[in-house]
This record gives C-alpha cells, sequence and structure tokens, in this order.
C-alpha cells in the first residue's frame, strides 16, 4: 500500500498541470493523463510501457498487482503523505482524484 500511496501522491500534485490543459476539461482520463505527465512522470513510468525513471518507483500500469484500482480513492482522502524521502505531501480536489483513477485504470496491464 506504501507503494502505491507514493506512485498516487505525486499524481496529485495538480493545479499547475489543470491550469496548463484547459482543453482537456472533457475527458478525465486525459485530465489524468496531464496530471501524471506533470507531477509523476519524473520517478514512475505512467505510460502503456517503459520503466520508472526511479527504479524504487512502480509503473503506473502495474499498480494493480499491489493495490485494487476500486479502492484507490480512499487512500487519496485529505492530504497524501508516505513518508517516502524526496516524496512531497499533496493535497488533491475529488476532481483530481477521480482523473488520477481513470487514467490509472486506463493504463493497467
Amino acid at each position: 500500500m506504501r507503494i502505491v500511496l507514493l506512485a498516487l501522491a505525486l499524481a496529485a500534485g495538480l493545479g499547475a498541470a489543470r491550469a496548463q490543459a484547459p482543453d482537456a476539461a472533457a475527458d478525465p482520463v486525459e485530465r489524468g493523463r496531464i496530471l501524471v505527465v506533470a507531477n509523476c512522470s519524473g520517478c514512475h513510468a505512467v505510460g502503456l510501457d517503459g520503466d520508472s525513471p526511479n527504479p524504487q518507483a512502480p509503473p503506473f500500469r502495474s499498480l494493480s498487482e499491489r493495490f485494487p484500482i476500486d479502492a484507490l480513492e480512499e487512500t487519496f482522502i485529505g492530504t497524501i503523505d508516505t513518508g517516502h524521502p524526496g516524496m512531497p505531501v499533496f493535497k488533491a480536489s475529488q476532481e483530481q482524484i477521480d482523473d488520477v483513477i481513470a487514467y490509472i485504470a486506463a493504463v493497467m496491464e
């Protein structure tokens, strides 16, 4: 669960990515993609293939091996702080949480 929190916490950093992509507002998966690329891809592989830049950060597509997708929303309630070194603490809106989960569900193996 700690690894999932780590992966998702980065995905929740958020306001700047939303401001950069007003045209993506119609598709939650695309909004989630924009958020995770902007906030998570420095450590995690966020697409359908490739290795994570940080070998300790699991690719988003493999998160279902560690945590059921339908339980991820509970992970995001309130402030996310995994305690991982170098991992920032994030606050996310419900819409951002939903978008990130939609994206992760779309890329999971």
